[in-house]
């Protein structure tokens, strides 16, 4: 497997130094990312975990109730089952476009000024 290199006209980014990289992890704009990140990611995570427990919790411990039919032979536990990959990729879908919207522009910035493009 080849590696490509640039075109002669195209120069790549100069690689910052370690220094820049603890410089930029200490500055408010890098902790404004972080916080960008944390405060979706983190009660998304723990809502979703908590959803996948119940679903585990009920299983076990409500079986009458899981197996309630709803119509045919669809019950509850399986609807329930759906629902979690239904919610994952809502999930994923949400946090990408979260990321698209918030994270991202702030990361390029952060990237080009450390690459010494801004």
């Amino acid at each position: 497997m080849a590696t490509e290199t640039p075109p002669p006209s195209e120069t790549p980014p100069r690689l910052p130094a370690t220094e820049q990289f603890v410089e930029v992890q200490g500055s408010a704009e890098f902790g404004e990312l972080r916080r960008a990140h944390r405060s979706f990611a983190f009660p998304l995570t723990v809502a979703f975990i908590a959803w996948y427990l119940l679903y585990v919790l009920l299983s076990n411990y409500a079986g009458d109730f899981m197996g309630t039919k709803l119509f045919g032979n669809i019950n509850v536990a399986l609807v329930f089952g759906l629902a979690q990959f239904l919610t994952t990729f809502l999930i994923a879908w949400w946090y990408s476009r979260h990321a698209a919207a918030k994270l991202d522009p702030k990361a390029e910035a952060i990237k080009s000024r450390m690459e010494g493009g801004a």
